[in-house]
């Protein structure tokens, strides 16, 4: 079976996605089979495209394979509390786990909604999903500015059960704030940190060995 990385974040817009699809275009130009799954994705219709497409466009899949396309939530709120507001009938994350297609080879990310502990179905959030899909490795994607210490530390210790490799995103040498965060945390926390996705591509080969 392909290689399971769960991608998820300190919160909402800190890049997932972005993130995501940039890996996975690195991997395929490396010569790897690379896809993504959106087990359920929220957004505001009209506002361009949604995960499920940019990822889909990086993989070369199907958006409605990416995201089962009766997980397509046109409500920008947590994909729960989108649900119920169209009138969705509840959904678990064991129903979630069951409609990802897993392919058989390669790597496999898969990108939750939100943060660490935003919800995602009925009865849980991205970490009740890693627990459910059991991924070699979570991809934990944090905004660089200030704040990303106290953010990456929170996300960081809800996945204490998994390997973590933290994405700091946006992320700029040149800046002190950004350089500081990225020092404190490699080498006062002792976290795995990666700044761009070069070097994430190179992690999860490495962990693929």
């Amino acid at each position: 079976m392909a290689r399971t990385f769960l991608v998820t974040g300190t919160g909402t817009e800190v890049g997932k996605t972005w993130v995501t699809a940039g890996t996975i275009h690195i991997l395929r130009r490396l010569g790897h089979h690379a896809r993504a799954r959106k087990p359920v994705q929220s957004f505001d219709p009209g506002t361009g495209r949604t995960d499920a497409e940019i990822l889909a466009a990086a993989s070369g899949e199907d958006a409605h394979e990416v995201c089962p396309p009766h997980r397509w939530l046109g409500v920008p709120l947590a994909p729960p509390i989108a649900a119920a507001q169209l009138g969705v009938d509840p959904f678990t994350i064991a129903d979630l786990v069951s409609e990802i297609a897993v392919p058989h080879d390669g790597f496999l990310l898969v990108e939750t909604a939100g943060g660490a502990r935003s919800p995602l179905a009925a009865d849980g959030d991205a970490v009740d999903l890693a627990a459910a899909l059991h991924p070699e490795a979570v991809i934990l994607v944090a905004d660089a500015n200030l704040g990303a210490i106290n953010a990456v530390r929170l996300s960081h210790e809800a996945f204490a059960k998994w390997r973590v490799i933290v994405f700091l995103n946006r992320y700029d040498e040149r800046d002190r704030t950004h350089f500081s965060n990225r020092k404190w945390l490699a080498e006062v926390d002792g976290y795995d940190v990666v700044v761009d996705c070069e070097q994430l591509s190179t992690r999860l080969i490495q962990e693929d060995r």
